[in-house]
């Protein structure tokens, strides 16, 4: 028994990349990935809720490691709340962090879906590469952010003036946090920055490398402004962190120059506006060779008429 196999036709994928796929389309592409990445978003904002308590625990644990924060028994003091509706209101904010979070690789994949069919293939292999960079850079950026707040929140206690109570508004502290995982999570991308520079041909490793000084300078200022804790140890270790991710782009951009310039050493020693060496010397024209007479063609032979053929009547005639 044969089966009919139904031809598959271009996916949506296909009629975007050749760009077959009219303005309507296209618009109605993006409604659907944007109806679907919001549904991941409310599936993550779900989520969020019950993770929200756990959430703001951890968040809270730096403040309760401050000293006079906890009573006889090691219990926690509780954080101020000056309106009836702000434990709803972070809540809710905790939440939509966490969907974002945990709803991350759905509506980054609608994202990616939307836009990926107008990049060139290789375009899109590199956009992996730096996806896949991305993310746990800013991990790594958040995890150093909050042993910072851990180690520099009581130094900053200590150097204020005396006479205030420990206890923290609770809006204004889970945002201090939350702020100093954001601010470093975003710096940990610097690197990338200059990879892109690099990748796309506007800077070369060597310019990069020549940049150290700058960038060590302006490594040092940065964490100076951005770390809660005034003192060397905070500073010192995100400034190192920064400078440390800076040389590692640079090694990276070195070793994609050497990659791209194989094959070109012929040309190292000219520039790209030199003017090539042409020898425009004007050469004498020679007289040419004489040209023999040609004998001529004779007349063709008559072709003889092709002999008859004789009709053959088959046995119904």
């Amino acid at each position: 028994m044969a089966f009919a196999l139904k031809k598959r036709g271009p996916s949506t994928f296909e009629r975007a990349a050749d760009g077959s796929m009219t303005l309507m389309e296209h618009i109605r592409e993006l409604r659907t990935r944007l109806f679907r990445a919001s549904l991941a978003v409310v599936a993550g904002l779900m989520a969020g809720f019950w993770l929200a308590d756990p959430a703001f625990l951890v968040l809270k644990r730096p403040y309760c490691r401050l000293p006079g924060t906890t009573d006889a028994l090691g219990h926690c003091q509780d954080l101020l709340a000056l309106a009836p509706t702000t434990g709803f209101v972070l809540k809710l904010k905790l939440a939509l962090w966490l969907g974002l979070i945990i709803g991350g690789p759905i509506w980054l994949y609608q994202l990616w879906a939307f836009v990926a069919p107008g990049l060139h293939r290789h375009e899109r292999k590199w956009a992996y590469a730096f996806v896949s960079i991305a993310a746990p850079l800013f991990a790594a950026g958040a995890m150093l952010a909050y042993f910072v707040v851990d180690k520099g929140l009581g130094f900053l206690m200590d150097s204020g003036v005396g006479g205030l109570s420990k206890q923290f508004e609770v809006t204004a502290y889970i945002g201090f946090v939350t702020n100093m995982i954001l601010l470093f999570g975003v710096a940990f991308e610097f690197p990338l920055i200059l990879l892109m520079l690099n990748f796309a041909g506007v800077a070369s490793g060597k310019r990069l490398l020549s940049w150290w000084r700058a960038v060590i300078f302006i490594s040092f200022a940065f964490a100076a402004i951005a770390t809660p804790d005034p003192g060397p140890f905070g500073m010192t270790l995100l400034a190192a962190a920064l400078s440390l991710l800076y040389f590692v782009a640079v090694g990276v951009a070195l070793l994609n120059d050497k990659r791209r310039g194989r094959g070109r050493e012929i040309y190292s020693d000219f520039s790209d506006d030199e003017v090539s060496p042409l020898d425009l010397t004007p050469e004498p024209v020679e007289a040419g060779a004489r040209v023999e007479t040609v004998a001529p063609i004779g007349v063709p032979e008559p072709v003889a008429a092709p002999a008859p053929i004789e009709r053959r009547y088959d046995d119904m005639t």
